[in-house]
């Protein structure tokens, strides 16, 4: 639905039986860390403002560390495999704030909220997909 190019989050998904907005901000790469902008998490607290009529709506960061590494050695661009990765992390806290941070996500799933370059760790809980029968680690 979404991107860089159209100003709306990655997907936007709604349950009218439950009553639930889902905005999806989705990253995936083959480097140990992905990045949201803070432009992309305010899109979504937008559109879930603006759909307030639904009971529900969450924020979510999807994360996909893809299969190739990609690591650059001496001046060379190599490729190494290692285990397909996926995080969902439920980011409603981010929405009470008044300064969105860029959110960095490691590989390992530890997430952190970048102002203005200083680093804070954050505990944005795991969100199980609609769509899983069972949280991806």
């Amino acid at each position: 639905m979404g991107g860089s190019s159209t100003g709306l989050p990655d997907i936007v998904a709604v349950n009218n039986k439950t009553g639930t907005l889902l905005t999806i901000e989705a990253k995936s790469g083959t480097s140990d860390i992905l990045y949201v902008p803070a432009d992309q998490i305010e899109r979504c607290v937008l559109i879930n403002r603006m759909f307030s009529y639904y009971e529900k709506t969450h924020i979510v960061l999807a994360f996909k560390f893809m299969r190739k590494r990609r690591l650059q050695r001496r001046s060379q661009i190599i490729y190494e495999g290692r285990q397909l990765v996926e995080h969902y992390v439920l980011a409603d806290a981010l929405s009470k704030r008044t300064e969105y941070p860029i959110i960095k996500c490691m590989y390992d799933g530890v997430t952190f909220a970048i102002y203005s370059g200083n680093y804070k760790k954050l505990r944005l809980p795991p969100f199980r997909m609609p769509f899983m029968k069972s949280q991806v680690k």
